[in-house]
C-alpha cells in the first residue's frame, strides 16, 4: 500500500499550510493590532477573513469537483495559498491584508474540504482512516513550525508581521510541484465519469498491483444511489461438484458469482438469528436494541464490527481457504491479462458492438463474471444495443485461476458477489433476475469452518467449508431495467460514461439514505464547531497571557508575547505523538470509541478551567493550571474531534455526490469557525474566558450524546457498503415511523 500512503502524504501538505497559516495569525495578530491600531472587532475581521473566504469557496468547491476532478480544485488551492503569502508580504494597510487573507482562506477551505475527500477515495478501506488522520499530524506539524518561527522573530527589536504571514509562499510551491506532477486523480471521480481505463491505471499506481479489477468492480457497484435494498441471510458451501453450466438441484439454493473467472459458491436462503438479521422485524422495520433514542443504525453497524474489533483486513474473512471453497477456472484455459477495451462477447449472449482501440467509448467488456443460464441457452441472443455491459461467459474483470485471496475481499471482511435467478412468468415465460449482493460472515472467527450446528437446517454438513453470512442485496448500479424490457436475455448494464452527468445530482440529497447521511455529517461538524477548539486555537496566546503564564517563565526574561508563542509551540509540539497514537488507533479502536472516549476528556479540563478563573489562587497556580488544561484539552482534541468529523463526513455518501454532500457539511463548518473566532474578542471582554468555557463544556456535553445516539462506526468498511448501510437503515426507519 505504499503508494497510497505516499499519495496521501502528498496531499495532505495542503492542511500541513493550513496549521502553519492558523498559527501564524495567531502570532502576527499580535503586531498587526498595534501597527494599524485596531478595535476588538477589527482585529476579529482580520483573523476571520480567511474564515469568510474558505466559507464563500466551499459554497461551490464540491459542486465543481463534482464536475472536473479532485486534482484540479487541489492545485488551485496550491496557487491560491502562494498568491495570498505574496499579497500578504505587500499589504501597505488592513484593507489588503483582508484581501490577502480572503485568497487565502480560498486555498483553505479547497485543502479542508477535498483533501479527506481525496484520500477516503485513494485509500485501502482498512488504513483509511489512520491515512486521513494525516490532516491531523501535518497540520499540527505546520502549527508547530510555525509557532517556532513566530517565537524566534517575537525575539527580535521589531517583530515583522509582513514577514511572518509571506513565509507560507515557500512551502506553498512544494504543494503546487506535488498536485501537479505526483498526485493522481482520484480513481472512483473516473468510475463516475465513465474514464475507466485511467481508473484502471490509477488503482495499479495506488495499490502496486497489475491486478486491481476486483476493486473496479466494486467502484462501479459505488456509482448507484438508492433502491430498494434488502438484508438477507445465506448458508454458504463450495460449488465445486456444479459444472459451469450447472445450476443447483434444490430450488431453495442459489447461485453465487464474484468477480472473478470461474468464481461461484452455492448459497441457501436460512432465517437464522445472524447479528443484521436479528436487528430487523418481520415487519421490515429496525428493532430497537434496547437505548431510548438510539438511532438503529448506529446498531446495525455495531452489529458488523464487534464481529470483528480489533482490526479490519483487506483480506476477506469470508472465505480463508480459496482454493477450496470455490470452483475455479480451468487450468488449461488461457488467461490473458484482462483488457477491458478489446473483449467481446464468445459464443453465447450479446456481441460488443465495438472492437479494440483504447478509447473509453469502446470499453464494452463486463463488468462481473458470469456462467450462462439456462435461460440464455432456451433463447437467440439478440444483437448489440448501444453501449450495452452485458455478461460475457468464462470473462470477468479479474483474469486469472483465483490465486490471489486479496482480490476476493473487498475490505472489512466483506465480499462483493452478485446472483442471478430465474423463475416462471404469469404467461409461462421465463424471468430473470439479477442482483448485487454484499457479503459479510457472520460469527466470531473461530465459527468460520463446521459452526453451523446451530443453525437451522438440519441437512447441513456439522463439519466442512460452509459458514453463515448476513448480506445486502440490491439492484446493481448499472442495471438498466429499459434495456432489459428490450432485450428479455440475461442482466443487461450501461457503461459508467453513459450515466454520467455533467452537473451535481440534486435529487439524490433527499434519498433517505443521503439525508440521514447529511444530518449526521451536519451535526458532528457544527458541534465540533461549537466546541470551541479553533476560537480556543486562534487566540491562545492572548488566553495564556490573561492567564498570566508570563510568570512561569520570568527567569528566562522572555516577554508576555514571547512566552504565550513559546508555549503555544511547546503545545503543538506535544500534538504529534497524539495524533500518532489516534493514526495508530483510527481502524482499530474505531472513529466512534475514540470520540467517546476523549470528550469526557474536554469536558474536564474545560471546568477546571472555569473553576481557575472564577476562585481566587496563586498567580503560579493559576497560570500551570491553565497550561495543563490548554495542553491536555489541544491533545484529546486532535486525537479524536479534530479529525473524526472530516473522516466520517468523506466516508458515508455516495460517489456521485460524495463532492457535493462534502461542501455542504463544510459549509456548516466555516459558518460555525466565523461564528465562534468572530465573537471570541467579544465575548472576552464581556463573559470572560470562565463564561467563554463554560459554553464550551455545554457543548461538548450535547456532542457526547448526539455521538452515542447518531453516529455509526465506520472503521474497515469499503465505502460504497457505507453508503449501502446507510439507506438500508433509512429505509427501514422511515418505514417504523409509518407503521
Amino acid at each position: 500500500m505504499r503508494g497510497a500512503v505516499m499519495v496521501a502524504i502528498a496531499a495532505t501538505i495542503g492542511n500541513l499550510l493550513q496549521g502553519w497559516d492558523n498559527a501564524t495569525i495567531a502570532g502576527a495578530i499580535v503586531y498587526i493590532t498595534e501597527d494599524f491600531d485596531l478595535g476588538s472587532s477589527l482585529e476579529g475581521l482580520v483573523v476571520a477573513m480567511s474564515l469568510i473566504g474558505a466559507t464563500a469557496i466551499t459554497t461551490c468547491s464540491g459542486v465543481i469537483s463534482d464536475s472536473i476532478g479532485r486534482k484540479p480544485m487541489l492545485i488551485a488551492s496550491s496557487v491560491l495559498y502562494f498568491v495570498s503569502g505574496l499579497v500578504m508580504v505587500w499589504s501597505p494597510n488592513v484593507y489588503v491584508l483582508c484581501i490577502a487573507r480572503l485568497l487565502d482562506g480560498f486555498g483553505i477551505g479547497l485543502a479542508v474540504t477535498l483533501v479527506p475527500l481525496y484520500i477516503s477515495e485513494t485509500a485501502p478501506a482498512d488504513i483509511r482512516g489512520s491515512l486521513n488522520t494525516l490532516p491531523q499530524f501535518l497540520g499540527s506539524g505546520g502549527m508547530f513550525l510555525s509557532y517556532c518561527m513566530v517565537f524566534g522573530m517575537s525575539l527580535m527589536n521589531s517583530p515583522n508581521w509582513r514577514l511572518m504571514l509571506g513565509v507560507l509562499s515557500i512551502p506553498s510551491i512544494i504543494f503546487f510541484a506535488l498536485t501537479v506532477f505526483y498526485l493522481p486523480e482520484s480513481p472512483r471521480w473516473l468510475v463516475s465519469k465513465g474514464r475507466m481505463l485511467e481508473a484502471k491505471k490509477v488503482l495499479q499506481q495506488l495499490r502496486g498491483t497489475e491486478d486491481v479489477s476486483g476493486e473496479m468492480a466494486l467502484l462501479v457497484e459505488g456509482l448507484g444511489i438508492g433502491g430498494e435494498t434488502s438484508i438477507e441471510e445465506y448458508i454458504i458451501g463450495p460449488a465445486d461438484e456444479l459444472a459451469d453450466d450447472q445450476e443447483p438441484a434444490d430450488k431453495d439454493k442459489i447461485r453465487l458469482y464474484g468477480p472473478e473467472e470461474g468464481l461461484s459458491w452455492v448459497a441457501r436462503p436460512v432465517t437464522g438469528q445472524g447479528s443484521l438479521i436479528s436487528l430487523v422485524s418481520r415487519q421490515g422495520s429496525m428493532v430497537n436494541q434496547g437505548v431510548p433514542l438510539m438511532d438503529p443504525l448506529v446498531a446495525l453497524f455495531g452489529s458488523v464490527h464487534e464481529k470483528f474489533p480489533e482490526t479490519a483486513s483487506t483480506r476477506s474473512m469470508l472465505f480463508p481457504n480459496f482454493g477450496s471453497m470455490f470452483s475455479t477456472a480451468d487450468p488449461r484455459v488461457k488467461t490473458e491479462q484482462w483488457d477491458e477495451e478489446s473483449l467481446q462477447r464468445e459464443g453465447e449472449g450479446y456481441a460488443s458492438d465495438a472492437a479494440g482501440g483504447d478509447s473509453d467509448d469502446n470499453l464494452h467488456s463486463p463488468l462481473i463474471s458470469r456462467q450462462a443460464t439456462s435461460l440464455e441457452k432456451d433463447l437467440v441472443p439478440p444483437a448489440s444495443h448501444g453501449s450495452v455491459l452485458s455478461m460475457r461467459r468464462h470473462s470477468s474483470l479479474m483474469q486469472g485461476t483465483g490465486e490471489t485471496v486479496g482480490s476476493t475481499g473487498i475490505g472489512g471482511g466483506w465480499q462483493l458477489a452478485w446472483k442471478w435467478s430465474e423463475k416462471e412468468g404469469g404467461d409461462g415465460k421465463k424471468e430473470g433476475e439479477f442482483k448485487r449482493v454484499y457479503l459479510h460472515q457472520e460469527g466470531g472467527p473461530g465459527s468460520r469452518r463446521g459452526s453451523l450446528l446451530s443453525l437451522p437446517g438440519g441437512d447441513v454438513p456439522a463439519e466442512g467449508e460452509f459458514i453463515q453470512a448476513a448480506a445486502l442485496v440490491s439492484q446493481p448500479a448499472l442495471y438498466s431495467k429499459e434495456l432489459i424490457d428490450q432485450h428479455a436475455v440475461g442482466p443487461a448494464m450501461v457503461h459508467p460514461s453513459e450515466t454520467a452527468s455533467e452537473g451535481p445530482i440534486w435529487a439524490a440529497l433527499f434519498e433517505p439514505g443521503v439525508k440521514h447521511a447529511l444530518f449526521v455529517g451536519i451535526g458532528i461538524q457544527l458541534l465540533q464547531q461549537f466546541s470551541g477548539i479553533n476560537g480556543v486555537l486562534y487566540y491562545t496566546p492572548q488566553i495564556l497571557e490573561d492567564a498570566g503564564v508570563e510568570v512561569l517563565l520570568e527567569d528566562w526574561g522572555l516577554s508576555t508575547e514571547s512566552s504565550s508563542f513559546l508555549i503555544s509551540a511547546f503545545t503543538t509540539l506535544l500534538m504529534l505523538p497524539c495524533i500518532a497514537i489516534a493514526i495508530k488507533l483510527m481502524d482499530i479502536s474505531g472513529r466512534r470509541t475514540l470520540l467517546l472516549t476523549t470528550i469526557p476528556v474536554l469536558v474536564v479540563t474545560l471546568i477546571i478551567l472555569i473553576i481557575a478563573n472564577l476562585v481566587t489562587l496563586g498567580t503560579v497556580l493559576h497560570a500551570a493550571l491553565s497550561v495543563i488544561c490548554v495542553i491536555v484539552y489541544f491533545c484529546c482534541f486532535v486525537m479524536a474531534y479534530g479529525p473524526i468529523p472530516n473522516i466520517l463526513c468523506s466516508e458515508i455518501f455516495p460517489t456521485r455526490v460524495r463532492g457535493l454532500c462534502i461542501a455542504i457539511c463544510a459549509l456548516v463548518y466555516w459558518i460555525g469557525d466565523i461564528i465562534v473566532t468572530y465573537t471570541l474578542p467579544d465575548l472576552l471582554d464581556s463573559i470572560g474566558l470562565a463564561g467563554i468555557f463554560g459554553i464550551y463544556a455545554v457543548v461538548c456535553v450535547i456532542s457526547f450524546i448526539f455521538i452515542f445516539l447518531k453516529v455509526p462506526e465506520t472503521k474497515g468498511m469499503p465505502l460504497e457498503v457505507i453508503t449501502e448501510f446507510f439507506a438500508v437503515g433509512a429505509r427501514q426507519v422511515a418505514a417504523a415511523k409509518s407503521e
